[in-house]
């Protein structure tokens, strides 16, 4: 494309290699594509931030054709670490632990009412200092800012103060004043109504808003946002490596990848697996397994049952580049929905990597929401409510005689949809209509 035609487009930031975890996928893939499509990214990321999660792999997805922006970072999980005693603090675990903490339970009330919105904040006024003159002696146009963290949309609501020509698009990953985090940090009526504030200002400040799936973007209008649009999260094609097999496994392998919280425990889903373990053959067959961070108490649920605990295999978090042999090593994959009001909107980045290697999924969470929507349009699997006891063991058992009789009933349709790349060309698009 002629050089005069390129744009330039300002990408903030929280997440970014070797950051971990799922957060940092969604613009890491986004900005390794935009350049086929007449954008040149900026990234701007803090300097050595407190990532719990670190993947070294995903450097090598960083495109050669972005310029990365570091600028140092305070952040005040050193006191929070101190408070309670932890060296390491794994991420949705601390909500749990200080259930049982005096000390945890004060540190979690002290991070939910003096760091507004986030412990981020005191990132957000430096930035944007440092940012105001890159903009303007690099003619950026365009700034987009991705969150959680929310407080990176305070950023851009700063920039956006400075420059009113800006083009500044809001993306959400996840919910603000929804998000199911957020609620369970005994936030003051004060606070919340501050919460509240900021949320609106970014929602009616931003030119357009930028959601994750269809409910999220409903929800987003309701809340005031001037212009929304959602995209999806998807896949990466090229992730899928020619070195990666089929399988390297003889077992019926039920998988789950990623965090998985007490608010996601399918207690019913155990206790089918246990009575199926019951019979002789699926028991000899059958393996469990679950990678990455895990709620003590789901374990301990698991292994109150005697027969699956003996086909539980427990694994750390893997490098990104490794999920893919897991996923082809399994017959069925769990996506776990968290229980709240909030479900609906869940649309989480590992489905579409699960579509990805046309595995069945077995979604729990609700019947009638997005991800049952797209399980239903590509034929790729089924969502189920967390009580669904029958209608789970008909599924697994369908699954099962399918991989004994080495057959499918899974169709996979219209899954190039949510490829990385088709994604972005989407986005261009939109990008593109609202100058």
């Amino acid at each position: 494309m002629n050089d005069e035609k390129r744009k330039r487009i300002l990408v903030i930031t929280y997440y970014w290699p070797p950051s971990g975890g799922a957060g940092v996928q969604r613009w890491l893939k986004f900005t390794k594509y935009l350049p086929e499509f007449g954008w040149d990214p900026i990234v701007f990321t803090p300097e050595s931030p407190d990532f719990d999660l670190k993947d070294e792999s995903l450097l090598s997805d960083v495109s050669d054709q972005i310029e990365i922006l570091k600028f140092p970072i305070w952040e005040p999980y050193k006191i929070f670490k101190k408070v309670t005693g932890n060296k390491t603090i794994k991420q949705g675990q601390i909500l749990e632990e200080g259930k049982t903490s005096l000390l945890k339970r004060m540190a979690i009330w002290l991070r939910g009412n003096l760091f507004v919105p986030d412990p981020r904040i005191y990132w957000v006024k430096p930035s944007v200092e440092y940012l105001s003159s890159i903009i303007q002696s690099n003619d950026i146009k365009h700034i987009i800012t991705t969150g959680p963290p929310h407080s990176v949309h305070l950023i851009g609501k700063g920039l956006k103060l400075k420059n009113p020509t800006l083009t500044w698009v809001a993306d959400f990953r996840d919910p603000w004043s929804g998000w199911d985090i957020l609620k369970k940090m005994n936030i003051s009526s004060f606070i919340w109504k501050k919460h509240l504030r900021l949320e609106e200002s970014v929602l009616k400040m931003s030119d357009a808003v930028l959601a994750t799936g269809p409910t999220a973007a409903s929800e987003f209008r309701r809340l005031g946002a001037r212009k929304v649009h959602y995209i999806t999260n998807g896949f990466d094609q090229e992730d899928i490596k020619t070195e990666v097999a089929k399988s390297q496994n003889n077992k019926f392998v039920i998988s789950h990848l990623g965090m998985l919280s007490v608010d996601r425990n399918p207690i019913a889903l155990w206790g089918v697996l246990e009575k199926l373990c019951a019979q002789r053959d699926f028991h000899q067959a059958f393996e469990l397994h679950l990678t990455g961070i895990l709620s003590p108490e789901v374990l301990q649920t698991i292994r109150n049952h005697k027969l699956l605990s003996e086909k539980l295999i427990v694994k750390d978090s893997i490098p990104h580049r490794e999920v893919f042999q897991s996923y082809l090593d399994s017959e069925v994959l769990l996506l776990l929905q968290t229980r709240t009001g909030q479900v609906n909107s869940q649309l989480p980045g590992k489905l579409f990597e699960y579509l990805s290697v046309k595995r069945p999924i077995l979604a729990i969470g609700s019947k009638e929401n997005d991800i049952a929507s797209i399980l239903n349009e590509t034929r790729s699997g089924q969502s189920f409510n967390y009580g669904d006891k029958d209608r789970l063991r008909d599924f697994i058992l369908k699954a099962y005689t399918a991989w004994k009789n080495e057959e499918t009933h899974w169709n996979f349709k219209n899954t190039d949809k949510y490829e990385r790349r088709n994604l972005t060309s989407e986005l261009s698009s939109w990008l593109e209509s609202i100058n």
